[in-house]
């Protein structure tokens, strides 16, 4: 058994769904892909496909085997394209992972460009305010918005942003504006789950003060949208980046308060795993995103 040929079939049978779709896709008959993924089996003591007449799926032997070894073969992909043609476009599937809100308002136009730019690049991106395991889950790239990272984690600070404490007029009209962040302490606010201060919100004065004010949120949510929401129809006070909340600013609903202080000083950060080769897909993303979001997001 050729090792390599029978990993590269194992990993087509994945990505295509089916024996038949990768067969015909490697330009083998149904009886030779069966042939190579059972003898990968055989070689490796373990079971990486469940099959049915119906349908097919991995095992976690299997899922484990797949992500690492597609990884492995774009790769030798790209090391093969580079040396048989002095190419330095990259290729092979990049799998990208950003917050929520972010991506939705402003990811989408910078991957647009991005892939003109880069034609031969395949994208999976995953939205979510979760922090994702670069390593298990197979993410190349992960935008995070922090004030800071954990120590040891590898990353590129892209740009900065600013937060925002805001609230709707007709919340102001029945509740009062607050003059000093002390105040935020008696007032209905909405609550980030994943904020790194929790519910000490930080405020600098205008003479370099800095405090952090506790405030009792009647509502947590992990979506800043869905706390904008909830603000614009007079539920409370928000603090949240001005990405999610300029529009609402823009046109009345949000109003913002305390404009005099500063409160959270967020960066947006590209995080990645620490490799001795850093793969060209993944250099001319961050490349990319200095490029573009370094002077193109609100501050």
């Amino acid at each position: 058994m050729d090792l390599f040929t029978a990993t590269r079939v194992f990993v087509q049978v994945v990505d295509s769904g089916s024996f038949a779709r990768a067969a015909e896709v490697l330009d083998l008959s149904n009886a030779v892909v069966t042939r190579q993924v059972a003898a990968l089996e055989r070689h490796l003591g373990a079971r990486l496909l469940n099959r049915t007449t119906r349908r097919m799926s991995l095992t976690d032997a299997g899922e484990e085997f797949h992500a690492r070894c597609r990884s492995i073969l774009e790769q030798f992909a790209e090391a093969e394209a580079v040396a048989s043609r002095g190419a330095r476009s990259p290729v092979g599937l990049l799998r990208l992972s950003a917050p929520l809100s972010y991506g939705i308002s402003h990811l989408a136009p910078v991957l647009a460009r991005f892939r003109q730019r880069y034609p031969q690049l395949r994208l999976d991106v995953d939205l979510s305010d979760r922090l994702v395991d670069l390593a298990n889950e197979g993410i190349d790239v992960a935008l995070r918005i922090a004030t800071r990272l954990d120590p040891g984690i590898v990353s590129r600070r892209i740009a900065t942003l600013d937060a925002v404490v805001c609230a709707s007029p007709d919340y102001l009209r029945r509740c009062g504006l607050p003059r000093e962040p002390a105040e935020l302490a008696g007032h209905d606010t909405l609550g980030f789950s994943y904020l790194w201060a929790g519910d000490e919100w930080p405020f600098t004065a205008p003479d370099g003060r800095r405090e952090h004010i506790r405030v009792h949120p009647e509502v947590h949510s992990s979506n800043g949208e869905l706390l904008r929401e909830l603000a614009i129809a007079g539920g409370g006070i928000i603090l949240q980046p001005r990405f999610i909340v300029e529009e609402a600013l823009q046109r009345g609903a949000l109003v913002p308060i305390l404009e005099s202080y500063r409160s959270l000083e967020l960066t947006l950060h590209a995080v990645y795993l620490s490799h001795r080769y850093l793969p060209s897909k993944v250099r001319v993303f961050i490349d990319f995103l200095l490029e573009t979001l370094g002077t193109a997001v609100p501050k």
